[in-house]
């Protein structure tokens, strides 16, 4: 059972992610956005608050079991790290996103002569959702594009990271409300997508 603030999910059939919490992946799923809980009471508030009560008991527990913060979702993967670079950027084009940023440190420190292990940021976003998320948030577009991180590991191995969307804009939902709220459940589902896609 993993349990996080924003997700239960119990029985997850994952192959890859150490935590990835969509509905579409697990057997038995209870979504919750805790910000939306807060700010528009509905006649299954009570339930949901009990749900939100639960989460947050468990969340200690599942910082600890994973190593991941909490809000993350990380894919290992048995690809080289140009490779996963390359492979993600690509996904990110297949799924409707456009690459916005792109920036790491492991060029610049090889040119001082230092050697790191790769690192990139990817940053995945695109006008449309842009027009959407100002429509509800003025400051929640400070957090566009939102970002991929791809990172070398100890075996020659490399891991795809990034925080989840409905993480990233939770903390804009007492402003955008369940527009919002709505827009980073659909990016939810395209940044899993992009992150299936790019590891496979």
């Amino acid at each position: 059972m993993v349990i996080s603030p924003l997700v239960l999910v119990l029985s997850p059939n994952q192959r890859k992610p150490r935590h990835d919490a969509h509905p579409r992946d697990c057997e038995c799923s209870f979504t919750l956005y805790l910000p939306s809980i807060l700010s528009w009471p509905t006649k299954d508030t009570p339930m949901k608050l009990l749900w939100t009560v639960l989460c947050l008991l468990a969340v200690p527990a599942w910082a600890d079991s994973t190593g991941a913060p909490v809000g993350w979702v990380v894919y290992p993967s048995g690809k080289n790290y140009d490779t996963l670079v390359s492979d993600t950027t690509a996904a990110v084009k297949e799924n409707g996103l456009i690459v916005v940023t792109q920036a790491g440190p492991t060029k610049a420190a090889a040119a001082r002569g230092i050697t790191i292990p790769g690192n990139r940021v990817i940053g995945a976003f695109n006008n449309d959702y842009a027009v959407r998320v100002l429509e509800t948030s003025v400051h929640a577009m400070i957090e566009a594009p939102i970002r991929f991180y791809v990172t070398e590991d100890e075996d020659g191995t490399a891991t795809l990271s990034y925080k989840t969307p409905s993480f990233v804009f939770s903390p804009y939902l007492s402003e955008g409300r369940e527009a919002l709220s709505d827009i980073a459940a659909e990016l939810d589902v395209k940044f899993q997508a992009i992150a299936e896609s790019a590891v496979k």
